[in-house]
């Protein structure tokens, strides 16, 4: 990928002032805010899946019964 430009508003440049006051480069710390938020992304995709199964009343039987049915293989 090349080059991006972006036109930053008050508060991103106030933002990339923070992330590059201890001598960061701009665009190191652009990258390493642009996989954060992909990771926090991700993360709340996963988070909106769990809660999705949680609420699944079909899934919720299934992890119910496979519990059961591993129950006496229990070491103690």
């Amino acid at each position: 990928m090349g080059t991006i430009t972006f036109r930053p508003d008050r508060e991103t440049e106030q933002a990339l002032e923070r992330l590059t006051a201890d001598g960061r480069s701009a665009s190191a710390a652009i990258r390493e805010a642009l996989l954060l938020a992909a990771k926090v992304q991700q993360a709340e995709a996963l988070r909106q899946e769990a809660l999705a199964l949680a609420a699944d009343p079909d899934d919720v039987a299934e992890a119910r019964a496979v519990l059961a049915d591993l129950e006496p293989l229990r070491a103690w």
